[in-house]
């Protein structure tokens, strides 16, 4: 079947938007528009407008935007080709004519999604009838309450050979075998997939079922069994309870991913709507992609033993490559090799809403994943976590995100191998009753070039230098670098003249920026700022590489914010100390000279080596 451009804008044209939007979200008229509290995420004031004359919607405040086909395929998951057809029969226009093959393509699914409907509708009634009491006893035990399933659809499969195959002999054999219901190998008399099961329908985003889960009454193995691959059911493509966690999602601004179907009936009947199951695989890049359709950061809930770990980590590994800004994961651990259905029965809703809320961003995740994966005792053991770190932040596609994830490795690596630092102790003992009073600490080089509430000349310096070498970094820190009290003289002004050439053109390059700063009286300053014998950081060299150098120059402006405001209050922690000294005040000062040296061993992490300075200059 071929879609003509001339065949969708005359589609859209006989689609009155307002009315189809209509249907399922309330709007009011504003002018010529209308307007309603956005249906795709919450909020309390109506930023989605409707226009009927331009045939689009468009919320200002999450940028949802699409015409009356983007509507059904992103509001209530539709396929795009169902999308259409639906729109085209409300419209009372006929589909473009089918190739013959296309047309035995759709005949044949429609055969399959009947047949299918059909045996979700025998596995309902003999779920509730003499046969389904074992089943029915299983659901009690689990709390399950008969409108929940009945809500799912759940049903029960005999433990026999033949009775669906009977039930739906209309169809034939080779349609059931097609459709996963029956099995049939070689010459053999095909035979019922699922015998002596619960049964849990898989839909399509329509609600249509497509497949089924079966899990084992009693004892037995698979403990669950899925329908094979059919022409209607891609299990990697799939994610169970979609239909009815799309809507949900849209009111809570929010998609949960667990590991199974009970999972996901516990959670809805305690009121969490909004959970999806991968098909007993961990997550594919279909599935990731479909829950970032439906939510910016998805919250991946899996069980707190080995097994659901490891799904984690294996998922958080799969969606690196597909990040991008504002796309990301989040990770709940249910405590205690507790299954999320275990813990909504055993505490309540209340307990599962607060894990959510603290949920795992997909950085703590890896970094702790692989803080713990080995022994970090010798060098070459901590050498091996930061190739590793490296070579996570590598595989990020979008150069930003890996640039982001590549100086936080790196920030928490150098602040987790910091130095201990030399902290005040006690002398020889002391006489009863007498006042200990810390020793002074010498004071360092930076703390003597720091101005009393400054900053770090020589820090600063190298950073003016960088941004000098790379602009367009300036936007990036402007909120920070607005906050710096640079000294007065040269270098103040500099630094303001900086900020201001980047800001009227931030398109402007290295050498264009020198070229303005020089009309304007600073280029003897500049020069001196990049000359080679200045050169220490890889951010002010010329020809560095442009990756390391955006990292090097983030961290760098980080250390040149943080330590005046460390140095000060370490400077009163001491004070405190010495005017009277107790555990708190000394915990604090401890704690101040720890963050410090921390700030110190990221610095000298930054600073190149003599090899690296003779080939920059």
């Amino acid at each position: 079947m071929t879609l003509t451009p001339q065949f969708l804008d005359e589609l859209r044209h006989r689609t009155l938007l307002s009315g189809l939007i209509a249907k399922t979200t309330k709007l009011q008229r504003a002018g010529k528009e209308f307007r309603a509290c956005c249906p795709f995420h919450n909020e309390k004031s109506p930023s989605f407008y409707v226009n009927d004359d331009k045939g689009f919607y468009h919320c200002f405040g999450c940028g949802a935007h699409g015409d009356a086909i983007r509507w059904l395929t992103d509001q209530r998951g539709l396929p795009f080709m169902d999308a259409v057809k639906e729109l085209a029969q409300a419209a009372s226009m006929d589909m473009p004519a089918q190739d013959r093959a296309s047309a035995a393509r759709a005949e044949r699914a429609k055969g399959l999604h009947e047949a299918m409907a059909d045996a979700s509708d025998w596995f309902v009634e003999q779920l509730n009838g003499i046969a389904g009491a074992e089943a029915r006893a299983v659901l009690a035990k689990r709390g399950i309450r008969a409108e929940t399933a009945r809500d799912f659809g759940l049903g029960f499969s005999p433990d026999s050979r033949g009775k669906l195959k009977d039930a739906l002999k209309t169809y034939g054999d080779a349609m059931l075998v097609e459709a996963g219901l029956l099995i049939g190998v070689d010459d053999k008399t095909p035979y019922d997939r699922f015998r002596g099961r619960l049964m849990i329908p898989i839909r399509d985003p329509r609600g249509r079922p497509i497949a089924f889960g079966g899990r084992i009454i009693g004892e037995g193995e698979p403990k669950y069994l899925n329908s094979p691959e059919t022409p209607l059911f891609d299990k990697g493509r799939t994610l169970y309870n979609l239909d009815r966690a799309l809507p949900a999602a849209r009111k809570t601004g929010r998609i949960i991913a667990v590991e199974g179907y009970m999972d996901v009936i516990a959670l809805a009947q305690a009121g969490f709507g909004e959970a999806v199951a991968p098909l007993g695989t961990a997550l594919t890049e279909h599935q990731l992609e479909r829950l970032w359709r439906i939510a910016d950061v998805p919250v991946l809930c899996f069980d707190g033993d080995a097994a659901g770990q490891k799904a984690a980590i294996r998922a958080a590994h799969r969606a690196l490559p597909m990040l991008a800004p504002g796309r990301s994961l989040a990770f709940v651990t249910i405590p205690d090799g507790q299954d999320p259905d275990d813990l909504v029965r055993a505490k309540g809703p209340a307990a599962f809403e607060a894990l959510l809320r603290a949920a795992e961003p997909l950085v703590d995740r890896l970094w702790s994943h692989e803080l713990a994966a080995e022994p970090l005792d010798t060098p070459e053991q901590r050498a091996g976590l930061k190739a590793r770190l490296a070579d996570l932040a590598k595989t990020v596609a979008d150069s930003n995100v890996g640039y982001e994830y590549q100086s936080e490795f790196r920030r928490r690596f150098d602040a987790h191998f910091a130095p201990a630092p030399r902290v005040f102790t006690p002398r020889s003992p002391r006489k009863p009753g007498q006042k200990w009073t810390p020793p002074p600490e010498p004071p360092s080089a930076s703390a003597r070039a720091l101005n009393s509430g400054g900053i770090d000349r020589v820090l600063a310096k190298a950073v003016i230098a960088g941004l000098i070498r790379h602009p367009a970094e300036i936007a990036r820190h402007m909120e920070v670098l607005g906050s710096l009290r640079l000294a007065d003289g040269a270098l103040g002004r500099l630094f303001e003249a900086v900020i201001d050439v980047a800001l009227e053109d931030r398109t402007l390059d290295s050498d264009r920026v020198l070229t303005i700063l020089a009309r304007s009286g600073f280029d003897s300053v500049a020069a001196d700022l990049l000359r080679a014998d200045m050169v220490s950081f890889s951010f002010t060299q010329r020809d560095a590489d442009p990756v390391r150098a955006r990292a090097d120059l983030d961290e760098a402006i980080a250390v040149l914010v943080a330590r005046p405001m460390v140095d000060a209050a370490l400077v009163e922690a001491t004070a405190a100390v010495a005017a009277r000294f107790d555990e708190a005040a000394f915990a604090r000062q401890v704690a101040l000279v720890r963050e410090r040296a921390s700030l110190e061993a990221r610095l000298a992490n930054l600073m190149l080596d003599d090899k690296e300075n003779s080939q920059s200059a």
